[in-house]
């Protein structure tokens, strides 16, 4: 699938065919299940064979750790981890038939629920992901909890909680035990509120901020550590040192493929791509930064009156300006769920025509951003932007 393209109901239910549910949905299959090629030439003996131990997305770090012999790290900077939670899969390489290690493990997002444990499963499907606007959900202890034995019902296609009643007590009596131990609780069934971290209750680096320096090689998660480009005006500026007028690629991203904006040098030329769901706006410099240090500034105007508008976006070179342009809309609550690049733009890109996704060619000052005055935006007007932009995930 094309990050550009979004996925209709139907398809993305006959695309987890033969599990239940989909994207959003942890609790069942059709939400977690996925094939995980392992190719280590050196490494495994066996070529082409399948492995049916049960295991989690997070038996990867430990895996790679084992392989590599390295420990697990107790410090980073001098900030003490908490212990790896994952298991290694390495012991099924050299044996097709070992009994699996990882035993159990819960699932949660959005209030969707589950838990597995010794080839069964129980799950609750708490919210449906395209159900979106003023939508009202019931409370977690009325929801309904399915059983499967997934040992002989892989699909979780006969739901046994009606036969097993005591077993299914029992696995949801797990549940909140791993859930009390890896620190689900309290369950969150706000929507909209959880992208505002003032109102989520989430630490926010940006909290009584209005700019910010970063570095060249930072990468940052938007919500919470970086600077809110969203509904505000806001300028970016960097100097550029280019001695043979060769600095080239990105100087700063924002999102992914699916939405976000990027700041950078395309052939040389100042550029800014901005994604908006698919919809492209670009605005580049006619002509290419020349040799030297320069001043480069990128300005945002926003048009104001209420969240997701457009603006007028310009960039100057040593304070005159060599292009500008209109963007018509803009993200109003998420871009994609990457991070913020600083020097380059890590995995999905925002736009498709870099020369270079990491900037070269030169050396990059610190990159200041300086925000506007945030623009306010009703509460409906936060429900109706959050649950169009969720249901487009």
């Amino acid at each position: 699938m094309h990050d550009e393209y979004y996925v209709p109901v139907g398809f993305a239910h006959a695309g987890n065919c033969p599990f239940q549910w989909t994207k959003q949905v942890a609790s069942h299959y059709g939400g977690t299940r996925n094939g995980l090629i392992i190719h280590w030439p050196k490494g495994i003996k066996a070529r082409g064979q399948i492995r049916t131990q049960w295991h989690h997305v997070i038996d990867i770090a430990p895996t790679l750790l084992e392989l590599i012999g390295l420990p697990e790290p107790v410090m980073v900077n001098g900030v003490p981890q908490r212990p790896i939670e994952g298991v290694s899969m390495a012991y099924t390489f050299a044996d097709a038939k070992a009994p699996s290690r990882r035993t159990q493990q819960y699932f949660e997002m959005f209030g969707n629920r589950g838990i597995y444990h010794d080839g069964w499963t129980a799950v609750t499907k708490h919210r449906t992901p395209w159900l979106t606007g003023q939508i009202k959900t019931i409370p977690f202890k009325e929801d309904v909890w399915e059983l499967y034995d997934t040992t002989k019902d892989f699909s979780q296609s006969e739901n046994l909680a009606a036969k097993y009643p005591e077993k299914l007590a029992e696995m949801k009596g797990l549940f909140l035990v791993e859930a009390a131990k890896y620190q689900v609780f309290p369950l969150d069934d706000r929507s909209f509120e959880r992208a505002n971290a003032a109102i989520a209750g989430r630490p926010d680096l940006m909290t009584g901020r209005t700019s910010m320096k970063l570095y060249n090689g930072m990468r940052l998660y938007e919500v919470g550590c970086a600077p809110n480009l969203k509904n505000i005006s806001y300028t970016i500026t960097t100097e550029i040192d280019s001695p043979e007028g060769k600095a080239d690629g990105v100087i700063l991203a924002y999102g992914g493929g699916s939405a976000g904006v990027s700041f950078y040098l395309k052939g040389g030329k100042p550029k800014v791509c901005y994604n908006y769901f698919g919809t492209v706006y670009e605005i580049e410099a006619k002509d290419r930064l020349p040799r030297g240090k320069h001043e480069l500034r990128f300005q945002f105007d926003y048009d104001g009156g209420g969240i997701g508008k457009g603006g007028m976006m310009h960039i100057r070179v040593d304070g005159k300006e060599v292009g500008k342009g209109r963007i018509e809309k803009t993200a109003p609550v998420v871009f994609s769920m990457d991070t913020v690049d600083v020097g380059s733009d890590i995995g999905r890109p925002v736009a498709k025509d870099y020369t270079s996704t990491t900037f070269n060619g030169g050396t990059m000052g610190t990159v200041l951003v300086e925000l506007g005055k945030q623009q306010p935006a009703t509460e409906e007007q936060e429900h109706q932007k959050y649950h169009v932009a969720m249901a487009r995930q």
